[in-house]
C-alpha cells in the first residue's frame, strides 16, 4: 500500500537529540525505533516491562533482570573471533543457552522475552542489542547508541566466553580476539558488572550455603542501579564483590577472583579514570556500543536509532462498502520531547491524490485533527494524531505533509526530508474482508489490486514456530511462505483477490501478513488485527480501469506496524440522547469491573482482536469458551481464562471510551478493559487441601484463610528467610495448602507464585512492604495472590476467631465507638467516632463518590486514620485497602451494594475493612450540619454575562469545544469564563481542564444526567468542573 525505500537508504547521522532530523519514512528500523523507544502508555510496546523498575526479578529471586539483559550482550558477542572473522553479536546464543559458559536461568528468561519482538525486521541479534541499552538506560546508565541490520546466525558459535578461572594472560588473549584492547577489557567488565550479582546456583564455588539473599551475593552494593559502586568499593577496600574477594574457605576461592585479576592488570590505571560519575558514564557508553557494534564483516549496520519528530503509525487504507470510496485510518505520531503539547493546538494533514493533484472530491485534501493519547519511553514523550478521512476510489492517495499549527500562530510543516510521505493505494489488504480463527491458525486475506496492475498478487506470510523440545532453544524459528491468490470480483477501479492458509505453530497472532503486486505492496501487516469472521463486502460499483495511474509506483521496503480499519461504522444520533452504559450481564457472562493491564503483559492472554466494529456483543462472540473477555480503547478485544497476575481493579469511570462500534457502550480506555467473566464455573480451580479454593472468577487478596488472617506483603529478612522453621514449593500452590502446611505455626507465608513459608516468629530484617509487591497470582489458583519475589503474603494464626460476623445495617448507629486498637478478628467497624458506617459505595460513573479531599497510604491505612484526615466532612470513605477519600455529597451515581463487596483490609489494621476495587467503605456523620455551606453546585450564571448551559459529553473524534484550552492546578468557572471572553461557549473538564469555542465537536451530547459532571473545580470545591468526559458548560448570553 505504501511506497518503500532501498535498505538502509534515507537513514540520517545521529545528531544531537534535540536538533537532528528525522530519517526518510520508511525505514528498514521502523520497528526497532517503536520497541526502543514507544515504550508504554498508548500504543506502547512495552519491551521494557521485565526490568521496570530496575530491581524486577523476572528470571526468580535474587536475579535482577536488567543484569541478565546487559550481560546476554556480552555472551552472545564474546564468541567473536577477529581473526576467522565469524562470531559476534548474532543471536547465536540462542543456540548456546545449554553449554557450561551459559549457565543459569538468566539467558533462557531473557530470550523467551526478546522472543515476543522478533520479526523480519528485528531480529533477535537487534533484540538484544536493544535489550543492553533499555537495561542501562532503565537502571539510571547512559544513553547506548542502538544501530540497526545485524542477522542472526543459523547455529550455535565456538566457545570462547571468558570464565572466573581464567588466568589474566588469557584474560587478555580472549578479549584480544574480541577485538578489545587490555584497557577496553577492564572497561567492559566493568560496566558489565554494576548490575546483579554472582549466584549459588552457577557458582556453588563463590557462594557458600546460607550467604546473600536469594543466593545472590552483589556484584557491588547497588545491584539494581547503573552506577560506579563497581570501581570505588573496588578501589576503597569495601568492596563485597566475591569475584574481587572471595569468601574464606570456599572452593577454588585464589583461583576465581576474576573481577580482581581484570580490574589489577593494569595496576589500577584505568580503574582509577572510572572513579567520577560522569568518567563512568561516558567511559560505559562508548565501550558497551562497541560491545553491541562487534559483528561479522558482512554485516552492515544503520546508524544510530533515534526517534522521529513525526512519524505516520499503522497507515491503513480500506476499501468502504459500495467500493466508490476508500477510508484512510492510522496516527501521526509526535514527539513532545522538544516540542512541548501545550505549544500545539492542532495538526492538518495534506494529501495528493492517485496522479499527484489536488482531485480530493467534493471538498478539499487538508484536513485538521487534534492528539488523543500519548505513550513514553526512557527519555522522551509522544502523543498521537488520529487520522480518520474517505476519499473518493476514483482519485485515490499518493502521498501526504503534515503541519504542526502552534498556539502562537506560527507553523511547521514536515515534508519527509523533501520527499513527502508517501501512500500508495495500489495494493490494499482489505481486513473487513479478512479473517483469523486464532485457536487453528487459519488465516483467510482479502486484497485488492488496482485494475491498471497486471502482475497476480502474492500473499508473503512471515510467522514464528517453536522448535522441538529435544533442541532446548527458547527462541522460536522465523519461518515464512508465499501463497498464490485467487482473483475475486471486479469492484470500481479494483479487482478483489484472497488466499487461505494455516498458520503452523500455535502462534498465529504474532506472523506478518504481506500483499505484494509487481512493484506494490501492503506490507508487514499484523495477523492479530483481524477479526476472527470475515465479513461480506456489500455493493458493487461499476468495474472500471484506472486512468490515472499512481504517481507512487516503487515498492514497500519498510513501514510502521498497523492496526485494522473496519468500515462499519455506526452514525450517532443526536437526538433522545441516550446515556452510554456497560450492562451488568451480557449472554453467560457477567460485568466485573474496570481492570487495568498487568505489567508487561496482557491481562488477558488467551486471544486478542482489534477493529472499528467493536462491540461488547462481538467481542463475547470472539471469545467464546473463554472463562474471560474485555475490551480495551473502544476497538480491542481480549480472551482469557486467567487474569494476570499485576493487573488489577480500577474506578469503573476509567472505563470511559465508547465501543467503536456502538456508542451507547463503553469499550475501556487506556490500558483499561472493561472486564467480564463468566457466570459458570471457571475452568481453572485449585487442587487445595484445606477450605474451598474454588476459582470466584475475580482476583483478590484474601483477608481470611482458615485459622489465618492477612496481614500484609512483607519482605524477606536480611540474609536469611523471614520464616525459616518449614518450607515447601509446588506449581499446585494456594493459600489454602500453605495454610494447612504451616497448620500450628503462628505464621504462614507464600513467595514467588509456588513457595510456601512456615514459622512462630519473623526473623531479623522481615519488614512490611507495599501491598501491591506481592502482585504474582497462586500457581494453583490464579485468583489467589501468592507474593512476589522477595516479597512473602504474609498470615498470622488468629487470636480468637469469632464464629459468626454481626449482621451490619447500612444505616447502623447504635454501637459504642471503636478504638484505634485492632481487634484479632476482621471485621466491619459499625462506628469510628463520630462517623457511623453507612454501607458498601460504589465510586461515582466518571468521577469519585467524594472528590473534595483525599490521601493513600500503601503501609498505615485505617479507619481512625481516614476519619481523622476527613474531620468536619460529611462523609468519609476508604478504598483498594490504603486510600481515603472525603466530601460533603456523595455523587448522585455513587450506589449501595452489598458489604461483603468491601473486601480489602486496610494496609495498616488487618483487622479492618478499607473497601476494594471501585468499592468504598463508606461512613456519615449523623451530627454534621452545614454551617451555612451549601455543598458544590453548579451556579445558574457566572460573571461575564454566562448562564449554565448542561453537562455535555466529548465528542466521538475529537474535544466538544476545541477553539481554545487550558489546564491549571487552581480551576474556577470564573477563571475559564475569563479565560473564554468571546466565545460562546466554555466548559469545565476533570477539575482542572477549560475549553472554548463557538460550537460542539460531532458525537457531543447532553449527558445521562447534569449530576454526571460530579468532579469539584481544583480551585473552588463550591463549583462543579465537569468530570472524565463529562464538561460543564457554560454559553455566553
Amino acid at each position: 500500500m505504501r511506497t518503500g525505500v532501498p535498505v538502509f537508504a534515507g537513514l540520517l547521522a545521529l545528531a544531537a537529540r534535540g536538533g537532528r532530523a528525522d530519517p526518510t519514512w520508511p525505514a528498514p528500523t521502523d520497528e526497532m525505533e517503536e520497541i526502543l523507544y514507544q515504550l508504554q502508555g498508548f500504543k506502547g510496546r512495552l519491551f521494557n516491562d521485565q526490568i521496570t523498575p530496575c530491581n524486577n526479578e523476572a528470571a526468580g529471586p535474587g536475579r535482577v533482570t536488567a543484569s541478565e539483559w546487559l550481560r546476554i550482550g556480552f555472551h552472545d558477542m564474546a564468541t567473536r573471533n577477529r581473526f576467522s572473522d565469524v562470531g559476534g553479536l548474532d543471536g547465536s546464543i540462542q543456540f548456546e543457552v545449554n553449554n557450561s559458559e551459559n549457565t543459569g536461568p538468566g539467558h533462557n528468561t531473557t530470550l523467551k522475552w526478546f522472543s515476543n519482538f522478533l520479526s523480519a525486521r528485528s531480529s533477535l541479534a537487534d533484540l538484544i542489542a536493544a535489550g543492553v541499552y533499555a537495561s542501562v538506560r532503565g537502571c539510571g546508565g547512559p544513553i547506548v547508541p542502538v544501530r540497526g541490520g545485524r542477522v542472526d546466525a543459523a547455529a550455535a558459535g565456538p566457545i570462547g566466553v571468558p570464565q572466573p578461572e581464567n588466568s589474566v594472560v588469557s584474560f587478555r588473549n580472549a578479549f584480544d580476539r574480541m577485538g578489545f584492547s587490555s584497557e577496553e577489557m577492564i572497561q567492559v567488565t566493568a560496566c558489565g558488572h554494576t548490575l546483579g550479582g554472582v549466584h549459588r546456583e552457577e557458582f556453588p564455588g563463590l557462594v557458600p550455603e546460607g550467604m546473600g539473599v536469594n543466593g545472590q551475593i552483589g556484584l557491588d552494593s547497588t545491584v539494581a542501579g547503573f552506577d560506579n559502586k563497581i570501581v570505588t568499593e573496588y578501589l576503597d577496600g569495601t568492596s563485597q564483590n566475591v569475584l574481587v574477594r572471595p569468601v574464606a574457605g570456599t572452593a577454588f576461592a585464589n583461583q576465581r577472583n576474576s573481577d580482581f585479576k581484570v580490574f589489577n592488570s593494569d595496576f589500577n590505571v584505568t580503574m582509577n579514570t572510572m572513579t567520577a560519575a560522569t568518567a563512568f558514564n561516558n567511559i560505559c557508553a562508548t565501550v558497551l556500543q562497541k560491545m553491541i557494534d562487534t559483528v561479522p564483516s558482512a554485516v552492515t549496520l544503520s546508524d544510530p536509532i533515534a526517534p522521529y519528530t513525526i512519524k505516520p503509525v499503522d497507515m491503513q487504507l480500506t476499501l468502504n462498502p459500495g467500493g466508490t470510496s476508500m477510508f484512510l485510518s492510522g496516527y501521526i505520531r509526535l514527539r513532545t520531547t522538544n516540542i512541548p503539547i501545550a505549544t500545539v493546538r492542532d495538526l492538518t494533514f495534506t494529501w495528493k491524490d492517485r496522479a499527484g493533484g489536488n482531485n480530493c472530491g467534493s471538498g478539499s485534501c487538508s484536513r485538521t485533527f487534534t492528539h488523543q493519547g500519548g505513550s513514553t519511553g526512557f527519555d522522551d514523550t509522544f502523543v498521537f494524531y488520529p487520522i480518520e478521512i474517505t476519499m473518493p476510489a476514483s482519485s485515490g492517495i499518493s502521498q501526504f505533509t503534515v503541519r504542526l499549527n502552534m498556539n502562537d500562530g506560527s507553523s511547521q510543516t514536515f515534508d519527509n526530508n523533501g520527499n513527502a510521505y508517501p501512500l500508495s493505494d495500489g495494493v490494499i489488504l482489505q481486513k473487513p474482508q479478512s479473517c483469523l480463527a486464532q485457536s487453528t491458525g487459519a488465516v483467510t486475506v482479502t486484497a485488492l489490486v488496482r485494475n491498471d496492475i497486471t502482475e497476480t498478487p502474492d500473499l508473503f506470510v512471515s510467522y514464528p514456530e517453536p522448535r522441538p523440545a529435544s533442541d532446548r532453544n527458547p527462541v522460536p524459528a522465523l519461518k515464512s511462505t508465499t501463497i498464490a491468490m485467487t482473483k475475486g470480483a471486479c469492484v470500481g477501479v479494483y479487482t478483489f483477490y484472497s488466499a487461505s492458509y494455516t498458520i503452523p505453530g500455535g502462534r498465529s497472532f504474532n506472523a506478518r501478513l504481506t500483499v505484494t503486486a509487481g512493484s506494490e505492496t501492503d506490507d508487514f501487516n499484523k495477523a492479530a488485527d483481524i477479526t476472527g469472521t470475515c465479513v461480506a463486502f456489500t455493493g458493487s460499483a461499476t468495474c472500471t480501469t484506472n486512468t490515472t495511474p499512481s504517481s507512487v509506483s516503487s515498492s514497500v521496503g519498510a513501514s510502521s506496524t498497523r492496526t485494522s480499519t473496519s468500515t462499519a461504522r455506526t452514525s450517532t444520533s443526536t437526538t433522545g440522547t441516550p446515556t452510554p452504559s456497560i450492562p451488568q450481564t451480557l449472554g453467560g457472562y457477567r460485568f466485573v469491573s474496570c481492570w487495568t493491564e498487568g505489567t508487561g503483559v496482557r491481562a488477558l492472554g488467551g486471544a486478542a482482536y482489534a477493529y472499528d466494529g467493536m462491540t461488547l456483543e462481538s467481542c463475547m462472540g470472539n471469545c467464546t469458551g473463554f472463562d474471560y473477555w474485555g475490551t480495551e480503547y473502544g476497538r480491542e478485544c481480549y480472551c482469557g481464562n486467567s487474569l494476570a497476575s499485576s493487573s488489577q481493579s480500577a474506578p469503573v469511570g476509567d472505563c470511559n471510551m465508547l465501543c467503536a462500534g456502538n456508542p451507547l457502550q463503553y469499550c475501556g480506555a487506556g490500558n483499561r478493559i472493561v472486564l467480564t467473566s463468566t457466570v459458570s464455573t471457571t475452568s481453572t480451580t485449585s487442587t487445595s487441601t484445606s477450605s474451598s479454593a474454588a476459582a470466584t472468577g475475580t482476583l483478590a487478596r484474601k483477608p481470611v484463610v482458615g485459622a489465618y488472617t492477612l496481614v500484609g506483603c512483607q519482605t524477606e529478612a536480611t540474609g536469611a528467610r523471614a520464616l525459616s522453621a518449614n518450607s515447601y514449593a509446588a506449581d499446585t500452590m494456594t493459600l489454602e495448602s500453605c495454610a494447612t502446611f504451616c497448620s500450628g505455626y503462628t505464621y504462614f507465608g507464600t513467595e514467588y507464585g509456588r513457595e510456601c513459608y512456615c514459622g512462630n516468629a519473623l526473623n531479623a530484617g522481615s519488614i512490611p512492604a507495599a501491598q501491591s509487591d506481592c502482585s504474582m497470582v497462586c500457581a494453583g489458583n490464579p485468583f489467589e495472590y501468592c507474593g512476589a519475589g522477595n516479597r512473602l503474603e504474609l498470615y498470622k494464626l488468629t487470636v480468637a476467631v469469632s464464629s459468626s460476623s454481626s449482621s451490619l445495617s447500612s444505616s447502623s448507629s447504635s454501637s459504642t465507638s471503636s478504638t484505634a486498637a485492632a481487634t484479632s478478628t476482621l471485621a466491619h467497624r459499625p462506628t469510628i467516632s463520630p462517623f457511623t458506617l453507612a454501607g458498601c459505595y460504589t465510586e461515582g460513573v466518571g468521577s469519585r463518590a467524594l472528590s473534595e479531599k483525599s490521601y493513600a497510604s500503601g503501609t498505615s491505612m485505617t479507619l481512625q486514620s481516614c476519619a481523622t484526615f476527613c474531620s468536619g466532612y460529611k462523609y468519609f470513605g476508604t478504598e483498594y485497602g490504603s486510600e481515603c477519600y472525603c466530601g460533603n455529597v456523595l455523587h448522585s451515581t455513587s450506589t449501595n451494594v452489598t458489604l461483603a463487596e468491601c473486601s480489602m483490609p486496610c494496609s495498616g489494621n488487618p483487622f479492618q475493612y478499607c473497601g476494594a476495587g471501585n468499592r468504598l467503605e463508606l461512613y456519615v456523620n449523623p451530627s454534621w450540619t452545614s454551617g451555612g455551606v451549601t455543598g458544590p453546585s453548579h451556579p445558574a450564571t457566572v460573571a461575564g454575562g454566562w448562564g449554565f448551559y448542561n453537562c455535555m459529553t466529548e465528542g466521538t473524534s475529537g474535544r466538544a469545544l476545541a477553539a481554545k484550552a487550558y489546564a491549571a492546578a487552581d480551576m474556577t468557572l470564573d477563571a475559564c469564563a475569563a479565560f473564554c471572553t468571546g466565545y460562546t461557549y466554555f466548559g469545565t473538564e476533570y477539575a482542572s481542564e477549560c475549553y472554548c469555542g463557538n460550537s460542539f465537536a460531532a458525537g457531543s451530547v447532553p449527558a445521562g444526567a447534569v449530576g454526571e459532571c460530579g468532579m469539584t473545580c481544583s480551585g473552588n470545591g463550591n463549583q462543579y468542573c465537569g468530570a472524565g468526559n463529562r464538561l460543564s458548560v457554560y454559553s455566553h448570553a
